[in-house]
């Protein structure tokens, strides 16, 4: 058994691991929530501003910067405030927040 990646390099799939541990936790990795994030909401009154305030329940895989802000976009275009996201970027504890002008990232 094997475990691809893509490699930005040679913009090639290529084989990542041929050790079992690290397979066994990918495949299991991928059927926890059909591999999407857990995503929770702490505050829907943060800061007394009726910010909204959620929490992405870090499991070892970290968001996909992209993709992370395309959500708060959205969420901020639907909550009509600041929505901020508490995550894990590069193993620090790290808050993600869109304004409604820009995104920014604050290590707590």
């Amino acid at each position: 058994m094997f475990s691809f990646a893509y490699n930005d390099a040679s913009n090639y799939y290529e084989i990542a691991s041929r050790e079992f541990e690290k397979i066994k936790k990918q495949l299991l990795n991928s059927l926890t929530n059909h591999g999407r994030p857990f995503i929770h909401v702490i505050d829907g009154n943060y800061r007394n501003r009726g910010e909204l305030y959620l929490l992405h329940q870090f499991q070892g895989v970290e968001l996909k910067q992209d993709y992370a802000e395309a959500t708060l976009l959205n969420l901020q275009k639907i909550w009509s405030r600041p929505v901020h996201i508490e995550t894990v970027v590069d193993e620090e504890p790290t808050i993600l927040t869109f304004d409604g002008s820009e995104h920014t990232q604050e290590t707590k």
